[in-house]
């Protein structure tokens, strides 16, 4: 397969890239500045402005497949979050359009089309869901900040479906792994023995080790009978509380000391729903479809995420 992936340098589309690339498929990230990052045998970086289908769009044409994962990052780079202003708020929604807009008008312009496009958007689509009833894809969206970037993030690309594109909708919970993401943040305080709930500890936190994130990626790329949004998070979703205890058997540290819900909005401002929202997301068009989880218990995945 000939694969595109926008945010192909990010935690997911670094995985998702060398995965591909091991197996022998041909990948193309597409980057800012590629320049900065070297590629192993099988990638290749290609410059875009993350726009525009300008300088890469010829690319698309007889592709297999553009899996579209861009977008400012929504806690920031580094290990502690930014906190969200106004300007910082529309960079996160504009980029994410941009980066769609980019993907249409590239797949507009091919005359062999790919065959597939795999758009990315998040949980958080659901908006905060404060109850115990599972979430399936058939839920509709939620009133948020969040949930409104993930409807414009899903819309972005929905014109190629009326080009005859097959396009896949992936709702990612949280990601563990100890390279970024929310997991380096979460484990912080358990290192210094301050481990706990954040806010209630009531909050359902769906989750997903990074190596089923690739392989469901991996999944609906091949499954040719997979259509729409699919809820990329473990069969075995947690509330916070009982993540925080399994952080703190796999570390050896304690998990009693809870950070209340004032001092998380306080130190983070309105970001702090990103951890103090939740919802109970469960992946059923997955389990349908037949994708058998290498890690469905958290257990499990955090002893091999915080040692890998």
């Amino acid at each position: 397969m000939r694969v595109i992936i926008t945010g192909g340098t990010g935690l997911i589309g670094s995985a998702l890239a060398h995965n591909l690339a091991a197996d022998g498929h041909e990948v193309i990230i597409l980057s800012r500045n590629p320049g900065k990052h070297s590629f192993p045998s099988g990638m290749r970086g290609e410059k875009w402005d993350s726009k525009t289908a300008a300088h890469w769009g010829h690319l698309a044409d007889g592709a297999d497949a553009i899996v579209n994962l861009a977008g400012e990052p929504i806690a920031g780079p580094g290990l502690f979050p930014w906190r969200w202003n106004e300007e910082r708020k529309r960079r996160i929604r504009q980029s994410r359009i941009d980066a769609g807009t980019a993907v249409t008008e590239a797949v507009r312009a091919a005359t062999n089309k790919p065959k597939v496009v795999i758009q990315s958007s998040g949980v958080d689509y659901y908006g905060d869901v404060q109850n115990d009833q599972p979430i399936t894809e058939a839920a509709p969206p939620g009133r948020s900040f969040l949930a409104d970037v993930c409807i414009d993030w899903e819309n972005s690309t929905a014109e190629v479906e009326a080009m005859g594109v097959r396009r896949v909708i992936i709702r990612t919970g949280l990601v563990l792994s100890k390279e970024s993401g929310m997991l380096p943040i979460t484990v912080l305080p358990f290192k210094f023995f301050a481990g706990g709930p954040l806010g209630s500890g009531q909050q359902w936190w769906p989750w997903i080790h990074l190596d089923d994130e690739i392989r469901a990626i991996r999944f609906l790329l091949e499954e040719e009978t997979a259509v729409g949004p699919y809820n990329l998070c473990a069969p075995n979703p947690l509330k916070n509380k009982d993540f925080a205890k399994e952080i703190g058997k796999v570390m050896n540290r304690p998990a009693f000391f809870p950070t209340p819900t004032f001092a998380l909005k306080l130190a983070l401002g309105e970001i702090a729903a990103l951890v103090l929202d939740g919802r109970r997301t469960v992946p059923q068009k997955l389990a349908a479809a037949g994708f058998s989880f290498k890690f469905p218990q958290a257990h499990e995945a955090l002893l091999d995420a915080l040692n890998q």
